[in-house]
């Protein structure tokens, strides 16, 4: 499926017929010459807002003629830090904010980059969408489907350019594997799946000495039930359900992802999933599953499978099981083609091929050109909601112990 027809799906999806008749207009009036600076603002400034977006924006600051000219964080620390990133860059401090309401108020913010937590997302999107800054967020969009879809109507009704933040999909090698997927060379593809396992669940690593003092405890909170302050909620909120979903949306988000872009695939038709803590029982009380597997069925004829277990590190795999060949892609950097295990009436056996990588631009660099020229960026709105709507139902599908269906043309889930 084109760029442009998942675009026009997602409109017609989305009941903004309207908005999207007006978007080119209104998205192109927004084009800036090569020589007036993007103003750019920073919504989270945690490991993955400082380390993965600031120092990724700022290596194509002087090329694209961009600047980072405001954070926003609940903790005083991760402001404080940011901002001197920006100082050491630039020459001069951004503005500090707590709230992402005073960020996105500032008329001269060309566009936002969100990597807040998982449960503000959609709060944060939406507020941008409205203040009609261009928008790129960290995956998952959405822990509740219907915060997603208002955030993603808002995003598409002011005609903006949106990039979420799975950023496999702008890998060369991965665009190698989408290519030989097209092939068919695999012959007919029955099951895709991915083990991601490791000895220790990730949101551990995380956990920090926070004071008190120095955070906005309820802009944290936002629509979360009061409670008292916890450093480990805070600085662990990734091992926390009313923060976060866990391995499927916080890892699987990627793998789902990366189906959709090399299959071409949209949504799911229905998921089911299992999940509980079987190994990391302490004092943390951490809620997020140490151990998953989840399974979505596909109208293109496959059948797709997720799988975590923290507590050993070994079984990790991510292949496309075709009758003719087989698409390696653990090696992220180097997907390989091999006949392991096919049917031999259809295909002959052959010596393991190493996939050919497709030259693109980065996830960044991509966002960035795509914020001048208007175009659709590689990991656009459409597939953000589509990974966003396949992690929605499978949480579904654990949460309530029963199969979950998902009606596209509806924008609707339902237990089956």
């Amino acid at each position: 499926m084109s760029q442009g027809t998942t675009r026009r799906q997602f409109f017609r999806n989305a009941a903004v017929g309207a908005a999207a008749i007006s978007m080119s207009a209104a998205s192109y009036a927004r084009i800036k010459g090569a020589n007036e600076r993007i103003s750019i603002g920073i919504i989270g400034c945690g490991e993955r807002g400082r380390n993965a977006h600031m120092t990724n924006i700022h290596r194509y600051s002087e090329e694209q003629n961009v600047e980072i000219t405001a954070v926003c964080d609940p903790w005083k620390v991760n402001r404080e830090r940011a901002a001197a990133d920006t100082k050491s860059w630039y020459g001069r401090e951004a503005r500090q904010f707590v709230s992402y309401r005073d960020l996105v108020a500032l008329e001269d913010i060309d566009a936002v980059m969100i990597a807040s937590c998982d449960h503000l997302h959609t709060t944060h999107m939406k507020a941008a969408a409205e203040a009609k800054k261009d928008i790129y967020c960290e995956k998952p969009l959405a822990m509740d489907f219907d915060q997603l879809k208002a955030a993603c109507d808002a995003v598409a009704a002011n005609g903006l350019v949106f990039q979420a933040g799975t950023q496999l999909r702008s890998m060369p090698s991965m665009t190698g594997a989408r290519e030989v997927y097209r092939s068919g060379r695999l012959g007919t593809v029955g099951r895709i799946e991915q083990c991601r396992n490791a000895a220790r669940p990730y949101w551990y690593s995380y956990v920090k000495e926070v004071n008190e003092a120095d955070v906005d405890w309820n802009e944290f909170l936002l629509d979360r039930e009061p409670r008292p302050f916890s450093a480990a909620q805070y600085s662990g909120w990734y091992g926390y359900r009313d923060f976060s979903d866990g391995p499927v949306p916080g890892l699987g988000s990627h793998f789902i992802d990366l189906v959709h872009y090399i299959t071409g695939a949209t949504f799911p038709t229905s998921a089911v999933c299992m999940g509980g803590t079987y190994t990391w029982k302490d004092d943390y009380n951490f809620t997020c599953h140490d151990h998953v597997h989840a399974l979505w069925e596909y109208p293109d004829g496959f059948m797709v499978s997720y799988s975590t277990h923290f507590g050993n590190g070994s079984g990790n795999s991510f292949k496309f099981f075709g009758d003719t060949a087989v698409l390696d892609c653990q090696n992220w950097n180097q997907p390989v083609l091999t006949s392991d295990g096919i049917n031999t009436d259809k295909g002959e056996t052959f010596e393991k091929e190493d996939v050919a990588p497709v030259e693109r631009p980065d996830h960044f660099l991509d966002w960035l050109q795509c914020l001048r020229s208007r175009e659709t960026p590689n990991a656009s709105l459409d597939a953000g909601y589509q990974h966003a709507v396949a992690v929605l139902l499978a949480m579904r599908a654990c949460n309530t112990g029963q199969r979950q269906i998902y009606d596209a043309e509806k924008r609707e889930m339902r237990s089956a």
